[in-house]
């Protein structure tokens, strides 16, 4: 991708991220949101399986899977029809998309200049060399 296509890439993603301002109040509760929701609604897991067209069983089984971390988008989509709510997904960066662009960019240069061949900081000879070449031959 282009470096200008990146960076509207980037200003849109900032814009569509910006109404997650409070994003700590998003995290999954500890037995995770279909069984907080379910609970909240005062609804039994008999009751959220037989909307889901499940076995109740497999309702507990799909609670148990969202506190583990361990479920699936199309069971999260399964549950959201059943619970009446919407399914929000979303991965949103953890620091500022600007501040990480940048900070990235430093890692490179700093990587790129600790491993080139004349770095004081290079930790051995020939390390960061390709296979092919070799460390010149000092003779006595």
């Amino acid at each position: 991708m282009r470096p200008a296509d990146r960076a509207s890439a980037r200003r849109q993603l900032d814009k569509r991220l910006s109404v997650l301002t409070d994003i700590d109040a998003l995290t999954r509760p500890p037995r995770g949101w279909v069984k907080a929701i379910r609970e909240a609604l005062g609804m039994t897991t008999a009751q959220l399986a037989k909307r889901m067209g499940v076995s109740q069983p497999r309702a507990v089984t799909l609670e148990q899977a969202e506190a583990r971390g361990a479920i699936t988008l199309d069971s999260l989509e399964r549950a959201e029809q059943a619970l009446d709510c919407r399914l929000v997904y979303a991965l949103v960066p953890r620091h500022s998309r600007r501040r990480a662009s940048t900070s990235t960019a430093a890692m490179k240069s700093i990587s790129s200049n600790a491993w080139s061949d004349n770095s004081s900081t290079n930790p051995a000879p020939g390390f960061g060399r390709k296979r092919h070449e070799r460390s010149p031959v000092r003779t006595g």
